[in-house]
């Protein structure tokens, strides 16, 4: 399954970085770093009373293949600030999404939205490597993390002022991550398992994030209808990255998928 493909891509990624950095010294640099400014920035602004739009910088995916073959990220990222993004996601995986780490660390130096970084954490070193790129949040998945391994990386998050988005499919993944102490919790319309999106997967499952929990639609968002039926659903965040990627124009993109305005 190419869910397994990618996590045992990432853990060879994590072997290979820690032969020139050890755990411990990448834990200890990540833990020196003077504390955020504003610690826990991604989850902050998912929680205003419009629905919340995270825009994703994406070259590439398992599903589609290359997306975006001219990809001048930098001007993407800013393109979304200017589009009224509330934030912004960053593919780092680089053998399926063609991500790199060093889009996300340049992103940083060129907005001041909340940045996520979206990858495949399978060991808590991803978790220094995002605050030492200048992350606000990372994604951790359900399916490759079982409740006790996604408690300790939330704790860890915490100590770093990151916050966790807690990515899950079915009703089994929502209750391991609100038993880890999620605070933020995606459900992913897509099954990483099989690639099949279905939108009525969000639907399926809000009653089961209280409200006082962002709530996170990701995947197989691509039009002002179905922003309409999630909204009205209680949904209080999208994710959106094929469909903006696509466009020439994000912000007029973006413009449409909001109605029109930026109920």
């Amino acid at each position: 399954m190419i869910l397994d493909a990618l996590a045992e891509s990432a853990r060879k990624r994590v072997a290979e970085a820690a032969k020139w950095r050890s755990l411990e010294e990448i834990r200890r640099q990540a833990l020196s770093l003077p504390p955020k400014a504003a610690p826990f920035a991604f989850e902050r602004v998912l929680r205003g009373k419009r629905l919340s739009f995270i825009c994703e910088v994406k070259k590439a995916s398992p599903s589609k293949g290359v997306i975006a073959p001219d990809f001048p990220y930098l001007a993407i990222a800013q393109e979304y600030e200017r589009a009224g993004a509330s934030a912004i996601s960053v593919l780092t995986e680089p053998e399926y999404f063609k991500g790199r780490d060093s889009y996300l660390t340049e992103i940083r130096q060129a907005v001041s939205l909340p940045l996520l970084r979206k990858d495949f954490t399978v060991h808590e070193y991803q978790l220094y490597e995002a605050r030492l790129m200048g992350a606000d949040a990372v994604l951790l998945i359900a399916a490759l993390l079982d409740t006790d391994t996604l408690r300790r990386y939330i704790g860890i998050c915490n100590r770093l002022g990151l916050s966790a988005l807690v990515e899950a499919h079915d009703a089994q993944e929502v209750h391991s991550a609100l038993a880890a102490g999620a605070r933020v919790v995606g459900v992913n319309n897509r099954d990483l398992r099989t690639f099949e999106v279905d939108l009525n997967t969000c639907l399926r499952l809000r009653d089961r994030v209280p409200v006082s929990i962002p709530f996170v639609a990701e995947s197989g968002i691509r039009t002002p209808e179905d922003i309409e039926q999630l909204r009205g659903a209680g949904v209080n965040a999208v994710l959106i990255g094929e469909t903006l990627m696509r466009s020439p124009d994000k912000k007029a993109a973006l413009d449409t998928l909001r109605g029109g305005n930026s109920r």
